[in-house]
């Protein structure tokens, strides 16, 4: 005798019901959910260490890494001449851009609109085959999913030699036709355009440090805000622009400090509204015979160091005291002592510095620093993008059976799990981890002030699972002498290299298949060096390869992205960007190389990813009220 259902197995099969009010609803889900789980897994594509690089970080969005480029050899290699295919590419990446060079040519003839067009709903179907109907509609441009489905779709129902097909061809050719006016076949190329790019990535991860160093983060938050299905594994200069947001004045003057070093200050100003006029004029009076940008960098950088030691003074447990420089700093002899070795400085005046207690901002530096965190914490522009980044963003995630995230696991120099006291517990490993990620949305949500001190250890504490490493920014503002800022790095960047100790990391995340792997960023692969992304004999890869300009002179390479599909794992090497103008003049795209490093013994389908885990349990939910409506447990609604 069938067991009978507990009374909240009822209640929420009732529920379940009012969904699907009859068996007829119901069987069609279940029917629609069993197809699902039958089709390929979609294409997964990761990047890491973008670094404000907007163009270069546009382009491989819009090229997919090259993904979109290898399915028109693949599909349209036999129709298009390689210079056809390289203007066909760029018009799926810049839409706009190359429709308005073909009108300013009059080369935008009817017969050149309709061969795109047809190449495009030809693409566009080819790529939707991993993809329900439904699906392929939701990612249609809303204006244009009429049209688009009908194109994608018409050979569907065709039988060969029929008089149906030519019914079907006859409507199909009257929409291209009726289309082909530039004011509206423009549109349909745009759709498509966004439409291809939608279909030939499923889902975007980003693992960490969107934020500094190039020109134009915000630009990029802006794409992934549209973007439809991303997530992010935080980086250390992620978190520090997400502490300064929330208010940490360490944070506020470390993002100052960052955008003066790098030129970076348009960001700021016009990106964020946050005026530099009070820190301009402040350093101005300071340092009268300075350019204003080197003055401004002077002025900042002396009062982070103050509100760092600070920090340090009032937070122990961080044990970050080898940062307490400025007191032992002797400046009538231009010279300090660390770690018992004298270490001449740059010759400079410290006006600021009060040897009595050499962490007090003076009154001016106060009223300054109460300026910029009013601007910070009140530019609604930033609050939108650090928002987005708490909602899509963790210190890590697991995601079909791979570790994704952006710094380290701290390790002991033995290789054990780094045992951290923080908040009163002894943490370590994954539980580490977790009590960051719990800290760090505090600080945004709540603005607790251990939080707020707790996003600064996270930018750039030895320990910090994001950082890890002993950051030496004094040494490299203050000391000629380039033996003074090696910066040693955790052990976990040692032990790296070693595959059993990455399926121990894997296994603490409760990872054990032999598909599982670890993907990080932070560390640029100096290519040039020999150095491979691949670590632990291909159990780990390393993806930051170089997206920012001031890393590539090491790296030799622009970045490696990563690309998942339903047949394996595969790395893209990228060779520097010229620019968005020069790619869309010339078609010139990022020369790219790929190489396959892992493969599955057979091809995955939804069924095996985390969504189809979602969707089972989902289809066995249903399986179980069509029992119970045929039992008569639950009543249906019609």
């Amino acid at each position: 005798m069938k067991e009978a259902l507990s009374t909240e197995s009822l209640k929420y099969l009732r529920l379940l019901g009012e969904q699907y009010p009859t068996i007829e609803a119901l069987c069609t889900e279940i029917t629609r959910l069993s197809a699902q789980l039958s089709l390929p897994k979609g294409t997964e594509h990761f990047m890491s260490d973008i670094h404000g690089e907007y163009e270069a970080f546009c382009h491989i969005m819009n090229n997919c890494s090259g993904v979109i480029r290898e399915k028109v050899k693949l599909w349209l290699g036999g129709v298009l001449t390689q210079n056809e295919a390289d203007e066909f590419c760029t018009l799926i990446y810049y839409p706009s851009a190359i429709l308005r060079q073909h009108r300013q040519k009059g080369t935008d003839t009817p017969a050149w609109y309709r061969s795109q067009v047809e190449h495009m709903v030809h693409l566009a179907r080819m790529l939707s085959s991993k993809y329900t109907r439904a699906q392929v509609r939701k990612a249609m441009p809303e204006d244009w999913a009429f049209l688009l489905d009908e194109l994608m779709h018409y050979q569907d129902e065709i039988a060969a030699q029929t008089e149906q097909e030519d019914n079907r061809r006859r409507y199909h050719d009257a929409i291209i036709s009726s289309l082909i006016a530039p004011s509206s076949c423009g549109s349909l190329i745009k759709a498509l355009a966004a439409l291809i790019k939608s279909l030939a990535v499923d889902r975007l991860h980003v693992v960490g440090d969107i934020f500094d160093r190039g020109p134009r983060a915000d630009s990029i938050m802006d794409i992934l805000m549209k973007h439809h299905a991303v997530d992010i594994e935080w980086g250390n200069h992620d978190i520090l622009w997400m502490g300064a947001a929330s208010g940490s004045e360490a944070c506020i003057a470390a993002v100052l400090r960052n955008s003066l070093a790098y030129s970076n200050m348009d960001i700021l100003e016009r990106g964020y509204g946050i005026p530099l006029r009070p820190l301009a004029l402040f350093a101005e009076k300071l340092y009268p015979d300075l350019p204003s940008d080197k003055a401004m960098l002077q002025a900042v950088t002396i009062m982070m160091f103050k509100l760092e030691g600070q920090l340090v003074q009032r937070n122990p447990e961080f044990e970050m005291q080898d940062r307490l420089l400025l007191h032992k700093l002797d400046t009538e002899h231009r010279q300090i002592e660390i770690d018992g070795e004298i270490w001449p400085v740059k010759e400079m005046t410290w006006p600021t510095l009060n040897k009595e207690n050499a962490y007090a901002l003076s009154p001016e530096e106060e009223e300054l620093m109460a300026k910029m965190r009013h601007a910070f914490t009140h530019s609604l522009r930033l609050h939108e993008h650090i928002a987005f980044l708490y909602r899509r963003g963790w210190m890590y995630k697991v995601y079909n059976g791979n570790l994704l995230f952006h710094g380290c696991v701290p390790l002991s120099p033995d290789g054990t799990f780094l045992k951290k006291r923080l908040g009163g517990q002894l943490i370590s490993g994954k539980a580490f981890m977790d009590y960051a990620d719990q800290i760090a949305r505090q600080a945004f949500y709540t603005g607790d002030s251990y939080a707020l001190d707790f996003m600064w250890y996270l930018w750039c504490g030895t320990d910090s699972p994001v950082c890890g490493r002993q950051v030496k920014t004094f040494a490299r503002a203050y000391i000629p002498d380039e033996r003074a800022w090696h910066e040693p790095r955790n052990a976990y960047y040692t032990f790296y290299n070693e595959e059993e100790k990455c399926r121990e990391i894997l296994a603490e995340f409760g990872l054990t298949s032999e598909e599982s792997h670890i993907i990080n960023g932070h560390t640029p692969v100096r290519v040039t060096h020999g150095e491979s992304p691949l670590k632990g004999n291909g159990r780990l890869v390393v993806i930051d390869g170089g997206f920012s300009r001031a890393y590539q002179k090491t790296t030799g390479i622009a970045g490696y992205t990563l690309i998942s599909n339903s047949h394996g794992m595969r790395l893209m090497s990228h060779q520097p960007f010229t620019s968005i103008r020069d790619a869309q003049e010339t078609g010139r795209d990022i020369h790219s190389q790929s190489f396959e490093f892992t493969s599955y013994p057979e091809r995955k389908y939804v069924k095996d990813t985390d969504y189809g885990k979602v969707l089972s349990e989902r289809m066995n939910d249903l399986v179980r009220l069509l029992g119970a409506y045929r039992t008569g447990e639950v009543n249906m609604q019609k």
